[in-house]
């Protein structure tokens, strides 16, 4: 065990597809468990979700590095059994299936507690184990709509929207991957099976904590006392703009030569400034548009303002602050004619391409090595190394 790979010798048995329960799958794999990604012939969904390159999309690429695949058939007995064999040598067991399926497929877990006694068993699902939605299929804008955030996000045309960013998808499985590493370390001392239930709709609610709470307890939408502040339109662009404290608001009208505004009694506090921030931001808005995104944000942030151009991705990956902190690592795949630009797990290891943690396997593989590996005891001693 180290810093690096401290769950090296722990075995990982992940029948999740879609991105929620492999991307949590994946950061096990990254810190050095030994996780096999159980698909069925036709491969995890993942692998056929937008523009494919060679026998992967960019969530299946994104979601199974570091993994071994192996193919199983689990309507078929004989599959079915290799599975048995194959949860036996596992520490770790992740279904996303609707509630109930894997338990018909004779992998609940009670039916997987019988064969690893100190199973940590993760179910990732889309509204939860229980109610009157648990049975209906979700994915990531179905529980944004569901859960308020699509409303939350509603443009200048009063129009709710999605985020295009799986943001459910990718929390689900921060939230998981938490509740997963608790298990483990639990486990040194509590050596019992432990049933983690994740869902879409848990995590969704959770990261719009602090909005959903206030919104219920003030009966209104949150209000936030930081006007004049959002994304303003510039000569060439666009530009982030945070004003939070009055000291902030006092240097920006400075800034805009408006000592006007500061002086202005209907401005002179937060609570008075959010109460008449269309007018505010209007006032700033004029202002900003006459010069370009570049003159904004160097003449802010010499300021001390918060704020920040609106940048596309490429912009983003390009950016010498990206680059000097060495977040985008780029990886060549199987199946790709160029490298992938892939971001680095916080606190993980760093992805280094060519190695297996940075490799994600075509489908099915590994399932003749890991076949073998239960056939030979010696072999999957070592495999667990």
């Amino acid at each position: 065990m180290s810093y690096e790979r401290p769950y090296a010798g722990l075995r990982v048995v992940d029948l999740s597809q879609g991105i929620a329960g492999p991307y949590c799958a994946m950061l096990l794999a990254q810190y050095g468990a030994d996780v096999i990604k159980v698909e069925p012939p036709e491969g995890d969904w993942a692998r056929v979700l937008g523009p494919r390159y060679g026998s992967h999309t960019a969530f299946s690429v994104i979601g199974n590095l570091g993994k071994r695949s192996v193919v199983l058939d689990l309507k078929q007995a004989e599959d079915k059994e290799k599975l048995r064999r194959l949860v036996r040598t596992a520490d770790v067991f992740m279904e996303g299936f609707r509630p109930g399926v894997a338990a018909r497929l004779g992998f609940g877990f009670e039916a997987v507690k019988a064969l690893a006694p100190g199973i940590v068993y993760v179910s990732v699902s889309g509204f939860g184990q229980t109610g009157p939605l648990s049975a209906k299929p979700a994915m990531d804008p179905v529980l944004q709509a569901f859960t308020g955030f699509t409303l939350e996000n509603k443009g200048h045309d009063g129009i709710p929207h999605r985020a295009n960013p799986v943001i459910v998808d990718m929390s689900t499985a921060l939230y998981t991957h938490q509740a997963v590493a608790a298990a483990i370390y639990a486990r040194r001392d509590d050596p019992r099976a432990r049933f983690i239930d994740s869902s879409l709709m848990a995590a969704a609610a959770n990261l719009q904590a602090v909005r959903m709470s206030a919104t219920l307890m003030e009966g209104r939408p949150m209000q936030m006392p930081t006007s004049p502040s959002g994304v303003f339109r510039t000569a060439d662009g666009w530009l982030h703009l945070v004003v939070l404290k009055t000291s902030d608001f006092h240097a920006l009208c400075g800034l805009l030569d408006r000592a006007d505004l500061a002086s202005d009694p209907r401005f002179a506090d937060p609570a008075g400034r959010s109460e008449h921030a269309e007018e505010l931001n209007e006032a700033v808005a004029r202002h900003i548009a006459a010069r370009p995104t570049a003159h904004w944000r160097d003449c802010l942030t010499e300021t001390g303002l918060q704020n920040e151009a609106v940048q596309d991705y490429a912009a983003f990956a390009a950016h010498p602050q990206t680059g000097a902190t060495g977040l985008i690592s780029w990886l060549e795949q199987p199946g790709g004619d160029r490298p992938w630009p892939i971001p680095n797990p916080a606190g993980a290891p760093p992805l280094v391409s060519g190695s297996p943690e940075a490799t994600a396997p075509a489908l099915g593989q590994h399932t003749e090595d890991v076949l073998l590996e239960l056939e030979e005891p010696d072999v999957l001693a070592a495999a667990g190394e």
